[in-house]
């Protein structure tokens, strides 16, 4: 770390602070030629994670587009948003310790799956976008294959 006053490379940190909800640490240092204090902030810079779209193309993950597309699904009253919050945060966890990317169809599966246990309603009306469901008969074959 270099002094922004004088350049020099050697510090000591004098208070060091965690914030748990930004997920940052906040480190005070005293730079040991001039004397001056300055502040640094240290964060978990964020992983690019991909996925394989239905098309083959690679697409960054993102939990806000997949809670997005729950959230349309679901009846808040039957589902909570921290049961979203927590299925959504184990979707990405598999997704960042996948040794090959995930497909948008394995995630689709994956919350499909989880809607079946939650809310059939939910269910069904994810799987009518997600499976581009196109006249009713799909819906009867659908509604099927979970009663």
């Amino acid at each position: 770390m270099k002094c922004p006053y004088c350049n020099c490379t050697t510090s000591k940190v004098v208070d060091k602070r965690d914030n748990n909800e930004e997920g940052t640490t906040r480190r005070r240092r005293q730079c040991l030629r001039c004397g001056r204090r300055y502040t640094t902030y240290e964060r978990i810079e964020k992983v690019d994670i991909s996925i394989v779209k239905k098309d083959g193309s690679l697409e960054t993950f993102d939990i806000q587009k997949l809670k997005k597309g729950i959230l349309k699904a679901v009846d808040i009253q039957k589902i909570s948003i921290p049961d979203i919050d927590n299925f959504c945060e184990g979707v990405e966890r598999q997704v960042m310790t996948s040794p090959q990317p995930l497909t948008s169809i394995k995630i689709g599966n994956l919350v499909l799956t989880w809607l079946k246990t939650k809310d059939p309603l939910a269910y069904m009306r994810f799987a009518s976008i997600y499976k581009n469901f196109e006249s009713v008969s799909d819906f009867k074959k659908e509604l099927e294959n979970i009663i």
